[in-house]
């Protein structure tokens, strides 16, 4: 079993950008409410992460443990998230030095509704032009309509998370019947995901 060298986010210790809403409503707040339908049903198949978007680094090294004030800052990035007129509220925040040697952050994020909780992504930043913090990867999206309670990266550079969602739209917004243990391990410039199945209730 690896070592979580990152320091690992769990949903509630982070009070300031934590959630602020019952988790037993759950309305979504924009237009993507309508994709999210049906969803939930695929999410048990291993899917790929998107592609990085900025210039792969071969992986060498050992990820390690890294303060926030000299990672990505995910409160000055561009998350790729469409909330319409509701801001982006980032949930989890894990930095650490990436295998490849750079600073990165772990960031899941979803849109700051009036009420429920809805759905999270989860992003890699490092830095980009200019030094600014940038999307280097789309680990999850929020179609997937997954609550994501938990991050960290591992010493073998993969990075690790846990979440719940639903089989269906009958299936009550307080009681998630699906709970998913996620690893997201580098491969040929992007990330592989793979997930398997945890006891629901599972934080």
């Amino acid at each position: 079993m690896e070592t979580a060298v990152g320091t690992t986010a769990t949903a509630g210790q982070q009070k300031p950008q934590g959630r602020t809403r019952p988790g037993h409503v759950r309305t979504a707040p924009w237009h993507w409410a309508l994709a999210l339908a049906g969803c939930g049903a695929v999410v048990g198949a291993a899917l790929a992460a998107s592609p990085a978007t900025g210039t792969p680094v071969p992986v060498h090294g050992t990820p390690e443990a890294l303060a926030a004030s000299v990672a990505p800052d995910p409160a000055k990035a561009q998350l790729p998230i469409d909330c319409g007129p509701f801001p982006v509220a980032t949930v989890l925040s894990v930095p650490a030095r990436l295998a490849d040697g750079r600073p990165g952050t772990v960031v899941a994020a979803h849109c700051a509704a009036e009420n429920g909780t809805p759905p999270d992504a989860v992003f890699l930043l490092g830095y980009g032009p200019g030094d600014r913090p940038a999307v280097l990867a789309t680990l999850l999206t929020e179609r997937e309509n997954l609550t994501v309670s938990r991050l960290a990266v591992r010493s073998d550079g993969a990075i690790t998370g846990h979440a719940q969602g639903y089989s269906s739209e009958d299936v009550p917004r307080f009681r998630p019947d699906i709970s998913l243990d996620l690893t997201w391990t580098p491969k040929g410039g992007g990330w592989e995901r793979s997930q398997t199945t945890a006891p629901v209730g599972q934080a």
